[in-house]
């Protein structure tokens, strides 16, 4: 079976997409108006996809504020925030170039989600002719919801992080009764949860292992087959061509990230310096039976943060170098992030949104090409 190879999830919005959003939060037009632009731009990502021959294609979260506040809120901005949050919350992350990333904040019970990724599903396979996949937020996420201190009168801490377990689970299960064959839940915040910055508190609270298991709360809840098709992704962020967490050692995050009993893994290689090493890692921890489901490593090959388009040649160079760590039966290939996870990103090395979206698409049509040539010269 030749080398798999499957997209993170995100495209950056064309700038008409993201002015519309900006429209939107003004009050400048409808919601009708501002669902037209995301149709076109979902479109538009499918056609150019399958053009490329990626064989399972999202929409690019064309639709979604972001990855990790498509369930809560219609914009980044915060216009159409779900029941029981305000807009003051922590901050997801700091990036290195300074700009940080705020989510809501829960101010009462029950919570539910407002959007399931579902409904993206469900509009992008009346218009895809290739496999569709679903990217949704992990629960650790969305814990972070939550005061890091203290209770909500009348709805406990556990309740919420019940709740939050059902929805997830429900988003989940909905992806796939909609029809996609592939779901993978965004897990960015496992690397920054040992970063450990003191202007971000809940990096301080060594709160991985809290991450990993109520993520398994989830993901446990199905059966070992259903399993085989929930992936988990990681990075170490990618927003305004910046990073949140790449200089948090990457072992601390790979010794216990396995842990999740998810099918297959979609993991940031490529921007790393010392690649061997995280292949050597991967392949130490990478699970040959997690309950019943032999863990699959996509590595990534390919860059988003950078306008370089790497060559297929150096894309199988890196696989071939991978499979001698990690069984080739259980490699597959990927992108380091997805290439525009935030709605409103400005894409500063790329010059603008709609040519990083033009470069977008050349990188993935090399990664597929330089995994055909990988597998040729592995012989698979």
């Amino acid at each position: 079976m030749p080398i798999p190879t499957e997209l993170v999830g995100s495209l950056p919005r064309p700038m008409k997409l993201q002015e519309a959003y900006e429209a939107y939060d003004k009050g400048d037009i409808e919601w009708k108006e501002l669902q037209s632009e995301q149709d076109a731009a979902a479109a538009d990502s499918i056609k150019r996809l399958e053009e490329t021959g990626e064989p399972i294609v999202t929409d690019g979260e064309q639709r979604e504020s972001s990855f990790a506040t498509y369930p809560i809120t219609d914009t980044l901005a915060g216009t159409g925030l779900a029941d029981n949050l305000a807009g003051d919350g922590q901050y997801f992350a700091i990036f290195d170039d300074g700009h940080h990333r705020q989510l809501p904040r829960l101010t009462g019970g029950p919570f539910r989600y407002k959007t399931y990724a579902s409904e993206f599903v469900e509009k992008n396979r009346k218009i895809a002719t290739h496999d569709v996949k679903q990217a949704v937020i992990a629960p650790s996420m969305l814990m972070l919801l939550h005061p890091l201190e203290g209770e909500i009168t009348g709805y406990s801490r556990e309740q919420f992080l019940s709740d939050l377990c059902d929805e997830v689970e429900k988003d989940i299960r909905q992806c796939f009764k909609a029809g996609a064959v592939r779901v993978s839940i965004d897990f960015t915040e496992g690397r920054l949860a040992n970063k450990n910055d003191s202007r971000n508190p809940w990096t301080g609270r060594d709160m991985l292992q809290d991450f990993i298991d109520l993520n398994n709360r989830v993901i446990d809840r199905f059966s070992a087959e259903e399993r085989r098709n929930i992936g988990i992704h990681t990075c170490p962020g990618g927003d305004m061509d910046s990073v949140h967490s790449k200089d948090v050692p990457y072992e601390k995050l790979l010794s216990k990230m396995f842990q999740l009993n998810a099918g297959y893994f979609l993991i940031q290689c490529a921007s790393e310096e010392d690649k061997e090493k995280v292949y050597g890692l991967v392949g130490e921890y990478l699970r040959s039976d997690a309950g019943g489901v032999p863990q699959v490593a996509f590595m990534g090959v390919i860059n988003p943060l950078t306008p370089e388009v790497e060559t297929p040649e150096q894309v199988a160079e890196q696989l071939v170098a991978a499979a001698k760590h990690i069984p080739v039966e259980r490699l597959g290939a990927t992108d380091d992030c997805g290439f525009s996870p935030f709605s409103r990103d400005e894409k500063p090395k790329h010059g603008s949104p709609d040519f990083a979206r033009d470069v977008a698409m050349e990188k993935i049509s090399a990664r597929l090409e330089g995994a055909r040539l990988a597998s040729e010269e592995l012989g698979v």
